[in-house]
């Protein structure tokens, strides 16, 4: 089976899903750093597919969709448009907020991110 890079249209219908089971909080967390989902250059893994679709931002972390693991990851940037750490996680896009927003609220790190392989 050859690997083909997840379209707009794809994205949207897994965010929608998502988006159905926020509520309280944790959908006003997400109503506040969701963005039109965009693509994302990652030099590592990211360019044979066109990059990754970024879905949420805030501050200097994204969550996007790496497609090649099919799965939601959350990663800092320094530059706007470039994705600087490349994970493989599978979370639906529940986790990855649910993450996110923890670290937000409790402080600390991000852990349980499963890096690129060695």
């Amino acid at each position: 089976m050859i690997w083909t890079p997840i379209t707009i249209e794809e994205i949207f219908a897994k965010i929608y899903s998502a988006e159905k089971d926020f509520n309280g909080n944790l959908l006003n967390f997400w109503d506040l750093i969701k963005i039109y989902p965009e693509k994302w250059d990652e030099v590592d893994y990211g360019r044979e597919g066109g990059g990754f679709w970024v879905v949420g931002l805030i501050g200097r972390r994204v969550i996007y969709y790496n497609d090649i693991e099919e799965g939601f990851n959350i990663s800092e940037y320094s530059t706007y448009g470039t994705i600087d750490d490349y994970y493989c996680n599978q979370d639906d896009l529940n986790v990855a907020v649910l993450s996110l927003y923890g670290l937000i609220t409790f402080g600390g790190r991000i852990i349980g991110q499963a890096g690129p392989p060695i």
